[in-house]
């Protein structure tokens, strides 16, 4: 019961977020990408789909962890990204250890392979600050 009303919580935040186009974002950084998965041996505790907020993350979604550092930034939690390379907007939902600087994760659901593929590699990445109040709110 409490994986359904994650579930549908989950959805319902995603339905609220708004989608934008690519040329509404108005900010640019190069990062470091990688990739990771929710599987065991990956992440800390025991349920490996848990992402730092509290989000239970599911195979297909769209998100990535960022680094600390880039929270202040305003890649904070719930923000669209776009990032080089991939297909469709991307979302903060996740947040990295404090030790990684300049630096986002791409969930990739339970394909190890796709996350080794990927490597490890500099990107560019377009988003759009969320607003002071919810960012304040996200925290």
């Amino acid at each position: 019961m409490r994986a359904v009303i994650r579930g549908l919580a989950l959805l319902l935040a995603a339905a609220s977020i708004p989608v934008h186009g690519e040329a509404t974002f108005s900010e640019r950084r190069t990062v470091t990408a990688t990739a990771y998965n929710s599987l065991p041996g990956q992440g800390a505790g025991e349920d490996h789909s848990l992402a730092a907020w509290g989000d239970q993350l599911e195979p297909g979604m769209k998100v990535i962890a960022v680094s600390r550092d880039l929270l202040d930034a305003g890649l904070d939690y719930g923000t669209p990204v776009s990032i080089e390379g991939l297909d469709g907007i991307w979302y903060v939902r996740d947040k990295m250890h404090r030790r990684w600087r300049n630096k986002i994760d791409i969930y990739m659901g339970e394909d190890r392979g796709a996350a080794l593929r990927w490597g490890k590699r500099k990107v560019k990445i377009r988003f759009e600050p969320l607003s002071q109040d919810v960012r304040t709110a996200n925290r």
